[in-house]
Order: C-alpha cells, then structure tokens, then sequence
C-alpha cells in the first residue's frame, strides 16, 4: 500500500477464525503484507446452518499513517453553557447518568441524587434477597447506581434513529471505562451484566474526578415551585436548589410518578407490553439456529420471534437473554415480577426471554387513563403472583400445557432462585393478554423445534413505561419553564442506548436555551 492509501473492504470470515486468519485474508483483498486495519462493522450470517460466517467491513490502511487521520465520524460537540449555573439530575440510569455527564462537561455544576446505592452495596443487597427472599427497599433489582439496565444482559442495540453521534459518544465512554473495543463494530453489541458493573463503578468515578457529584440513598420527597419554575427539591432530609431539573427516574417509580403528578405534571397513557418470561436450554436453542449444540468463537445463539396478532394483540420476543438466568425483578416489597439477565459469556445452560403482547391500557380498558388509573392497574398486575404463595416464588407452566388450557403436574428445572409455583396464568394477566399468548407461543413453536416443551414462567411487565411525561419542543416538561424528564421513565426511550442517547439530547437542549 502507498503511503496515503486507505481502504474500506468487506470480507467473510468463518465462525471461531484466528488473527492470522483475519491479517491474511486483509491483505489478499488489498495486495500488501504491511498495512495496519480497524474493524468497522462484524454481524454473524446465520442464514445456512451449513455456512454460518461473520461478514465484516474492515478499514485498511498503510502502518506509518496516524490512526486520528482516518476517523470519519465526527464527535458528538459540547457547548460550553456560559454563565455558571447549576442542574440536579434524578437518576443515576443511562439517561441519569450521561445528562448529568453532558451538563457537567458543558462547566454546569451538577448533582445526581439517587434513590438507590452504589453498585457494590446494590449488588451485596440483591445477593442478600435472592438468599433471604426479603428485599432491600430502593437497593434492588430495579433501583440503585446504572438504573435497571446494570442487571440485564446489556443489549447495545436501539432502533431510535438520528442518534449516530449520541450512540458514538456513549459506547466511546463504555469503552473507556472497560467495556470490550468490540461493541463499536458489532452488529449486536452486549456488555453483560459483570461488565456493566465495572463499567458504572468507573464512568461515576471519572464523573467524580471532574467535579461532579453523586449522592446514592437520595430519594426525592418534594417539589418545590416558584409559579411555573422549580426551586428546589428535598431529598435524603435536604432540600438541593439548582436552575435546572432532569427527572430520570426509570419505569418502575411510581411513587415519584405520583410526586410530578401532584405537582401539575402532564401524563398520558401510552402504549407498552405485558407477559411472562419463558426459559429453555440453550443447547436446544443453538441447535435450532445453529445446527449444532456449539460453535467456534460464538457463545450462544439468540432468537427473536414476532407473531403479527391479526386477530388478536401483537406478541414478540423482547430482551432475550441468551447464557442467562430469569432473577425476581420486584421493585419493592408485596410486588412480584421477573427480568432475565446474563454475563458477556453467557455461559449459563439456559436461554430466556420476554414474551410479551402488546398492550394500550385505554383499549381494553375502554375507558381513557388517568395516572392514578394506570398505577392501579400495575400494582394489582405486579402483586398478584406475590399473593399466590406471599413471597417470590415464580408462578409458572410448560409452554405446552398453557396453549392446550391445562397447568403442567410437573414443571422443567429453572434458573429462577425462589422456585415455582405451577399456575393457571389466566388468573393473572388479562384475558386479551392470555388469548394473544396463546397464540404467539404456538406460532413460535412452529419456527423454534421444541419451543412449546419450554417453561414459562413469572409475570413480565417492564418492558417500558406505560405512562408518558409530556414534554415540549425543548425538551421540558410542558407548564414548567426549568423542569426536564429523560429516559425510560419519560416514556420517550427504551434500553440503555435509547435512554442514554435522551438524556445527552436533554441535556443539550439546556445547553442550548441559555
């Protein structure tokens, strides 16, 4: 190659390649044997059992040339705010968190009150739950340090368009924090829930070491208004001033729904999902993908299904956790829900995923919605698996037993902690729910062999908010002048991607209107 050359080419790889596999093949495409490369996009081509292979698009280049010459995605541009001010983020999820970031590199002070711990205490105290069956409130599954999505698989994929340079930011951050280099290239990146972890310790650290602050067992009790602007807030027995609020507060908040909500907050019902989890072996489910139990380089393979619902609700798979185990996902005390989570090796001997239908509350309900409407339904929806047995036990059937009406005599081993409870799901999800489960898992067991020999267990229902904060073209909450909700809990996100992406908008929507 000459010295100023560079090239973008694409080449196949098979599955479980080595290094000297992939220089080789670069530099046939190119003719050289000296050159230096940077892998831009890797996805696996499983569309033949018989020649499973990674396509890749790779950047070549001559060895001598500085890698800063060939960046062709320009960053993500941060402007300085100006007069000093100071914003009080609520939340330390991904919208939390990096709105927070944004602010503070834009020289705001800010401060992030959270109502849940640091993930080392969060991580002690889900341990101690999963052992005791008694939880610890605001230090759960659900809240604390990264938000909901630190225990999860850590799926890095979003369908949001237009957030290229948001998405860049964030997985540039990842990266530096310790996540693996190959989520920028992959095509379905994941960071697992042991890296997530050590990703959230680092990202609050170096947020620290740059001035800003983070106050964990901070849950936000009141809001104080001044006509349509917000003075201050108390949290943790303090009251925190600032010129500048971001409600990040994630889907499972309703106490703190309810606060906005008493304060003159516009909401309304939106559209989100509802089910059960189901579990299976995950050699099964790589022999159906696959055709073998295993693979060179992979780790376990994944499905995603969609049952269009043309006479009854839409069903889809959501967050399949490949390698991974289904954990009791409560919230809080007397409610039962599950999640599924995984490692970055997803090693585990189980597959489990979310299938869910989709639901519009106003539709089945018939009726329009109020706040106090929607969070009644969730609580009845999220306790009633807890009033079966009084604990986290996990009511379950065999997929199989569920589509034919019956409750299975005997239930498949789980990954689940608490245990199972052989159940009739009709008694806890609604009856439009159950007639569309009926159908999307026998769907499904016609594309999966062996699907419907499957469990099914839990009650699934945080796939995303059900409630909308309704925001202006700037971003604020609509009556408020310095009010701001980002993320899940807005209504207007899902997953980390998304969430994280909405709260670096957010925050340079304040930017900007100074």
């Amino acid at each position: 190659m000459k010295k100023t050359s560079f090239k973008e080419i694409e080449i196949s790889l098979p599955v479980g390649y080595s290094d000297e596999e992939l220089k080789t093949k670069i530099g046939r495409s190119v003719h050289a044997a000296e050159f230096a490369f940077e892998i831009r996009k890797k996805s696996l081509d499983a569309r033949k059992k018989s020649n499973i292979h990674w396509v890749m698009k790779i950047f070549v280049y001559d060895k001598n040339i500085s890698r800063n010459l060939i960046q062709s995605t320009p960053g993500l541009e941060i402007p300085m705010a100006g007069k000093k001010k100071k914003a009080i983020v609520v939340g330390s999820g991904p919208a939390g968190f990096f709105a927070a970031d944004i602010l503070l590199r834009s020289g705001l002070e800010v401060v992030i009150l959270e109502r849940g711990y640091d993930v080392s205490k969060r991580t002690e105290d889900i341990e101690n739950f999963e052992s005791s069956g008694k939880p610890v409130e605001n230090s759960n599954y659900a809240y604390g340090e990264g938000g909901a999505g630190t225990f999860s698989d850590g799926k890095l994929t979003s369908r949001t368009k237009d957030i290229s340079l948001e998405r860049q930011y964030v997985f540039d951050a990842f990266v530096k924090a310790g996540g693996p280099e190959e989520i920028k290239y992959l095509a379905m990146p994941h960071l697992g829930s042991d890296n997530l972890i050590n990703i959230a310790a680092a990202l609050r650290r170096d947020y620290i070491s740059r001035g800003g602050q983070i106050l964990f067992g901070h849950q936000v009790t009141d809001i104080m208004l001044d006509g349509s602007r917000v003075k201050s807030v108390r949290a943790g027995g303090r009251v925190f001033e600032a010129d500048h609020f971001i409600f990040a507060i994630g889907h499972s908040a309703y106490d703190t729904y309810s606060l906005l909500n008493s304060k003159g907050v516009q909401m309304e019902s939106k559209p989100f999902a509802i089910g059960v989890r189901v579990e299976h072996p995950q050699e099964m489910i790589n022999v159906n993908q696959w055709g073998v139990k295993d693979l060179p380089g992979l780790k376990a393979a994944e499905y995603r299904l969609t049952f269009p619902g043309r006479y009854c609700l839409p069903v889809y798979s959501f967050c399949m956790c490949p390698g991974g185990r289904v954990i009791p996902a409560t919230p809080r005390a007397g409610l039962n829900i599950v999640n599924g989570v995984s490692n970055y090796r997803r090693s585990s001997r189980y597959a489990n995923s979310a299938i869910v239908a989709a639901v519009d509350l106003e539709k089945i309900s018939g009726k329009a919605m109020k706040f106090e409407d929607i969070a009644a339904f969730m609580e009845d929806l999220e306790s009633r698996a807890y009033k079966i047995n009084n604990d986290y036990s996990a009511p379950a059937n065999r997929i199989r037993d569920f589509i034919q009406g019956n409750v299975a005599d005997n239930l498949p081993e789980s990954s689940y902690p608490f245990g199972l409870i052989p159940c009739d799901f009709a008694e806890l999800l609604p009856k439009e729910v159950i007639e569309a489960l009926r159908f999307g898992l026998s769907d499904f067991s016609n594309k999966i062999r062996g699907f419907e020999n499957g469990l099914m267990l839990g009650i699934e229902a945080t796939t995303s908010s059900p409630i909308r904060l309704i925001r202006d073209e700037q971003r604020r909450l609509v009556r408020f002048s310095n009010l701001y909700a980002a993320g899940e809990g807005s209504g207007y996100s899902g997953g980390i991607v998304s969430s994280a992406a909405d709260g670096i908008l957010t925050s340079l929507a304040i930017i900007k209107s100074r």
